[in-house]
């Protein structure tokens, strides 16, 4: 069964979890993220927000592996199922999670990476005279479609780098919102099938990962209202001689399930 509630519903209810205006062409929030966020904080808002999102991590993978994703589901409370965009590709797939808007409405329909010009939540947020960042790999979709904004950006060749400056600028506590990609697991799940053991010794680390952002985040930013996120962007599959692949209009591929968590600012 296909999750009913769209990929497109993630970028408003960042925007609602800061207490500013949503993009321009954004889908409303999502009703489920935006309850807790009220039940964690009652009236305040979050003044931080660190989105962590791990490529092609499927939520077939998410449910079969229990054991694996442990540790991500210890440093979440909530977990909020959606249906990714199509084509079920990286950079189509960002681009809805950012600007909130669908496929034919933010301009990428393929695997492509122009840059967005659509209004985004890091225009948003600069509008609000916030901090954003992105921190991700060289030839990524995330290091590119967003390009050309009055904010900063982390480019590196290699995960470690990026996990690196993540963890550097948790622990500045200058940014007010952070994106950080990974895409080692979707590498190795093309090359190996999802399930090879390649791949999920990346989706470890995934976890693992996120796991030491959210420590951070609890021992740096005990001053702030902060929202954390596991949040990939599309899912995947086995194809034959056992590779992997992504794209198609399927459960594998469009089902997703983003993990939160609302630290409230120690008094």
């Amino acid at each position: 069964m296909i999750n009913e509630t769209s990929l497109d519903t993630v970028c408003a209810s960042l925007a609602y979890a800061m207490g500013i205006d949503a993009p321009q062409y954004s889908a409303p929030a999502n009703k489920r993220l935006c309850g807790y966020i009220d039940e964690r904080l009652g009236e305040r808002r979050a003044d931080r927000v660190f989105m962590y999102n791990p490529d092609a991590v499927a939520q077939w993978i998410y449910e079969k592996y229990p054991q694996l994703c442990m540790e991500a589901k210890k440093h979440s409370d909530i977990e909020v199922e959606l249906c990714t965009v199509m084509p079920s590709v990286t950079p189509v797939c960002f681009g809805t999670m950012y600007t909130g808007a669908q496929p034919e409405i933010h301009g990428i329909r393929k695997y492509e990476k122009p840059v967005i010009t659509l209004d985004s939540i890091f225009d948003a947020l600069i509008r609000s005279g916030k901090r954003p960042a992105i921190v991700a790999e060289t030839k990524s979709s995330m290091a590119n479609i967003y390009l050309n904004r009055d904010m900063d950006y982390f480019i590196y060749d290699t995960i470690e780098e990026v996990n690196a400056k993540a963890a550097e600028l948790i622990m500045s506590d200058e940014y007010d919102f952070i994106a950080v990609y990974n895409g080692n697991y979707d590498a190795k799940m093309h090359r190996y099938g999802p399930e090879g053991v390649e791949a999920l010794a990346e989706l470890r680390a995934n976890i693992e990962a996120f796991s030491v952002f959210s420590v951070l985040i609890e021992r740096f930013w005990k001053k702030h209202n902060t929202l954390v996120g596991f949040a990939m962007d599309h899912g995947c599959h086995e194809i034959d001689g056992n590779l992997g692949s992504h794209g198609l209009d399927m459960e594998e591929d469009l089902n997703i399930a983003h993990l939160y968590r609302v630290y409230p600012a120690c008094e």
